[in-house]
Parts: C-alpha cells; structure tokens; sequence
C-alpha cells in the first residue's frame, strides 16, 4: 500500500455511516443459506466475499484458497508447500506465487488464502503438506518469495496465526509459550512475510497461552500491528474462527469470514456503551478499504488477459513439471550389480541395461495430490506415477509391468522377474490433512455457545452422508503412526527379497520413520503429493533426465522417542524451543537423515 493511497482510504472510510463500518467487518455469507447449502448439494465453494460498499466504488474482498493452487473450479495443482520446500528455491517459489495469483484472478477472486506458514514442530500435523518445514528462516524467505509472486496478481494471506500445529484438537487446545520463546522460533516466519509487505493474516483456531488466537490482543495488536507496524487487515479462520466478537474486535481482529456469527448486534451495542472504541471500529474499516485500494492499484497496473486460458495454461503446467521434479529427494542410491555383471547406483535406470521394469503399490495408479480440505485443487487431470513411467520408459522399449500390492508374495513373485522394481508407498488424503472425519470434531463444542449452532454438527453430518453415498468416509487429520501401513512395509520387504535393484518412491507430507526397511533397499525417493505432473516429473528423476536436487526441509529421526510430544487429542500443550534438527542435536542421536539431506547423481 503506497502512502499516496492513505488519504483516498481516509476520505471513503469519512463517507460511511456507523452501521455500514460495522457492517464491512463481517463477510456476505449466510451460513444455513449458502455454506451449508453448499454442502448438501456439493457444489463449487464460492468465492468468499466482504467489504463492499457499491455505492462508494469498493467492490469488496473476494477470497479463494490456494497454497497449492486455486481451490476453485479447475486450476492446475502444483506440488504442496512442503514438496516445493524441498527444492530449497526461492526464485521458483516465486513464481509459483505468481502463477496461482494469475489463476486466482481468472477465477475471479483478488485474496489468496495462502501462504500457510505454520511451523513444523511434529511429523504427525496433519497439515505439514501445506507448509515449509522446521526451520523458521527457511518457512519465512518461501513465503516471502510466494507473497512477492503472488501479490503481482492478487492479494495474499499469511495463515494461522499462530502456533497451530495440531490438526484434530485446534478447536479447543491451548499452546503455552512463553514469550520468549515464541519470538525466537515461532514468530519470525509470519514477521518475514509481514516484511514483505502481505496484505492480510489469518488468525488461527487454536489458543495461545490461555486466550484464542482471533481475540487474543497481544498476538493480533501488539506484535502484529504495534511492535511489527503490520498496515494490512487481520481475519479470522473460517467459520466459528473467533468466540466473542467483542473480544475479537477489541483485540485487533478486523473481518470475521465467511459470515455474520459474532460480529454482530452485540458489537453494535458495544460500541454504543464505549465498551468497543469507536476508533477501533474505524481503524478495521479504514484497513479493508486501504486493502481494495491496493489491490486496485494492481489492478491499474496490468493489461494482461485474465480470461479462462490462463488456467492451467501450457506454462503452469510446465511450472508444476518443474516444481515437482526439483522437490524430489534422494534418499538412498546404493550400488547394485546390474545386466553386464558391473556395479553402479541404483538409479537412474540405464535403458542399456534395463529391459523391464515392475512398477507396485497402491498409490502407483491412483491420483495423489494431498489432502481433501480447504487447499485442494480440482485439476484437469493428474499424471500418476506408474502413467509417468510408462510415458517415457515404454517409448524407450522398456517393459512396464503393474501389481498393487495388495499380495505381497504375488508382487513379489512379478519383481523377481524383471530387471528393477519400483515400489509406491506412502499415504494419501485418509492418512493426513484437513480434519474431515464425523462432526463434531474434538472441541467443536466449544463453539456453539447459543442456538441454533447446536444443529450445524447434525446438518453437516448429514450433508457428508448425502455427498459420500450414504457412508461418512473419515479423512485428514493427524497420523498416529511415522511409518508406513504394515502391508506397505511387508510388501518392500518381500520386493526388496525378490529383486536386489528395488527403489521405494514415498508419497507424504512430512517425515516417513524407514527403520524396518530403509537398509533393505539400495534405492529411496521422496516424491512428495507432487501435483498434477508428478508422475512425470518422477519418470525424469527415475532416467536421470534430471538429477534430484531436492533437500530435507526437517529432519527424519530414526525413533519417535527423538520427537517432541504429539497428541491429536491435547487440551493443553508446551511448546518449548527444541524440535527438529535441534532437538536431535540437543539429545545427542543421529538421524536417520537430517535436515538438508539430499543425494544427488554423479556427472
């Protein structure tokens, strides 16, 4: 927001009555009417929308998701954060930005609810896949990288603020920090990103240290706005983000989305009583006008055509190629002896010397970007591991053979008969993500306070029955387990057993614990949730196309004794300065492989 702009937001906040300030503070959606609906019908998510005053010219805020491309209608998927992560390149990241802002205007939409930049304290979250890693310096340059993109296109959103980090509990826990602590581990990635100049940061569910995060003062006023200088608006999370409107305006929180459940009646009253500042009120009205104001001067400042052809144009595609390929990290690469009786690398495969090759699990033939909740892409179509291979193996008179591994003698049996075997494995949306399992989630009690809330869990249950068939199919949340399914890990076993040249190939969000099988194997890759050209991307890798470059951006212990506490189901959690890398360090045990790890091939 250039200063110039300051007195044209001034002027238009002059020009709006009592009730319409107010009024800008809450978003356009009816909940029974439009969310809920939404839910039972199964329809595209709107966009999201407040803050317009027609009669002044603000057209208002117009909000989608995206932290791995625009979840709405269909857009290209792009790898999630944790997999560009691993490519430790900020100038990619940097257009990766500014592709889903491209896409996001073309969509209509002119907020970005992205970037997420959670830190990762436990493999377990469930939302790992949507951020950067352990380390606050490299969350903070990814996601100030993201933002410079994306803010040539539209407006970005840093989110959740902060230390949420637990995916099941984050209606009702409370993460005690101490102050200390939390500027030093937990807080430097969102003031980066604040830095660079977002336009908006979403407050989280959870509490923090005995207050919630979208009314908690001292989190959204004196280190956002106050000690930070933060000029943009804060926001809540996404339905019942904040309990007492009162609090939440009084603490700094400017727009409650997507709808009026808190700000309401009871804040107008407020204000009448002095018990909420008239100022305050103003000052969050004046922070969404400044906000359309800037995005309107984006919007002056580009000529190119946002029509329906820039969505998963030629160049995302190519960019999502890219991104997935540069993710990739090579684990383990060790010698075997191949066709001519030499020994080399397992990978990459040699077509001289490779005439068949079995590609086995169950995630080898299925799509599999990550998750199913707010950041998931609908894209126009998903190229899979085992469809990558095949693309570029059988061109080159390579067999590709394929068994899902739901028989492990029987895969087994098909490996011992080819010259390399690639094993799929890992998880995939039922495994980790956005909580999606039956309502009410752990805490949601907690925020019906008065009628009629009580009824939303019971409608929204029955809108999963009537979109899943008649079943609730569970899905996301946190893992309760770091190692893969028990059939996965006999499968590698019994494939590693039939054929010496076995590659494992993960699919995750974050850490994988190998100890049953990693020294089984002479061949492991991290493929991530890599997007709608993963497989692809894979194939490149796997023929030495391209060399991994990808690096850890956490640590893989080799217990999960070596991690700090993790409970799904917590009321109350300590979060102290030790995790990751450094915890490790502080114990005085190896990884199994540690933060930055990364092979390569050799030239």
């Amino acid at each position: 927001m250039t200063s110039e702009k300051e007195p044209r937001a001034l002027e238009l906040l002059e020009q709006l009555t009592p009730a319409e300030r107010l009024r800008l503070l809450s978003g356009d959606q009816e909940l029974y009417r439009d969310l809920l609906g939404m839910a039972v019908r199964g329809s595209t998510p709107p966009l999201y929308s407040a803050a317009a005053v027609p009669r002044l010219g603000l057209a208002g805020l117009y909000f989608v998701d995206g932290p791995r491309g625009v979840a709405r209608g269909v857009s290209t998927c792009f790898p999630v954060p944790m997999a560009r992560a691993a490519s430790f390149d900020y100038a990619l990241e940097e257009r990766i930005g500014e592709a889903i802002g491209r896409e996001a205007r073309a969509h209509g939409a002119n907020i970005c609810l992205a970037p997420c930049l959670n830190l990762l304290r436990h493999p377990g979250w469930g939302r790992a896949q949507e951020t950067y890693g352990e380390d606050s310096k490299h969350i903070g340059e990814m996601g100030a990288a993201f933002v410079r993109g994306l803010q040539r296109h539209v407006l970005g959103c840093a989110k959740h603020f902060a230390c949420n980090s637990i995916e099941e509990s984050r209606f009702k826990v409370d993460v005690r920090v101490s102050p200390e602590v939390l500027d030093r581990i937990y807080l430097p990635h969102f003031k980066r990103v604040v830095e660079e100049g977002v336009a908006c940061v979403m407050s989280a569910y959870n509490s923090l240290n005995g207050e919630w995060c979208g009314q908690n003062r001292s989190l959204l006023t004196s280190t956002l706005k106050e000690r930070w200088g933060f000029t943009g608006f804060v926001v809540s999370d996404w339905v019942f983000g904040i309990r007492d409107g009162v609090a939440a305006i009084n603490a700094g929180l400017d727009l409650e989305m997507p709808c009026r459940l808190f700000v309401d009646e009871r804040v107008r009253r407020a204000v009448e009583l002095g018990v909420v500042p008239q100022a305050r009120i103003d000052d969050a009205a004046l922070r969404l006008i400044r906000a359309q104001l800037r995005f309107a001067a984006i919007e002056d400042g580009h000529d190119e055509d946002y029509g329906p052809a820039v969505i998963a144009c030629c160049a995302h595609r190519a960019l999502a190629r890219e991104a997935a390929t540069k993710g990739i990290v090579l684990l383990r690469n060790e010698a075997v002896t191949v066709t001519d009786g030499s020994r080399r690398p397992a990978l990459p495969l040699e077509p001289r010397e490779v005439n068949s090759v079995a590609v086995i699990g169950r995630l080898a033939a299925v799509p599999n970007t990550g998750d199913h909740g707010s950041s998931n892409v609908t894209a126009p179509y998903v190229v899979t591991p085992l469809e990558g291979l095949r693309a570029a193996l059988q061109p080159l008179g390579i067999e590709v053979v394929h068994d899902d591994g739901s028989r492990p003698q029987r895969a087994a049996a098909l490996a011992a008969g080819v010259d390399a075997a690639i094993v799929i494995a890992g998880y995939d949306y039922r495994d980790e993500g956005e909580y999606l399992g039956e309502f009410p989630p752990p805490g949601f009690e907690k925020l019906l306070p008065r009628p009629p809330f009580q009824l939303v869990p019971r409608v929204l249950a029955a809108a999963a029955r009537v979109r899943r068939g008649g079943r609730v199919m569970p899905g996301g949340g946190d893992r309760r387990s770091l190692t893969l399914h028990d059939d996965e890990e006999r499968l590698i076993q019994a494939v590693a057993a039939a054929n010496a040249r076995t590659v494992v190939v993960l699919m995750c969000g974050s850490a994988v614990l190998m100890e049953g099988w990693r020294h089984s194997v002479p061949g492991i890759l991290i493929l991530w949730y890599p997007g709608m050209e993963g497989g692809h991307a894979l194939a490149d890798v796997v023929l030495g196309r391209a060399k991994p470059t990808g690096r850890l951006p956490f640590v893989i212990p080799t217990s999960p004794d070596h991690l700090p506490p993790f409970d799904p189901a917590a009321d109350t959690v300590e979060y102290d300065e030790l995790h990751g890398q450094a915890l490790l360090d502080h114990l005085g045990v190896p990884a199994a492989y540690p933060y930055g790890f990364g092979l390569t091939y050799k030239d």
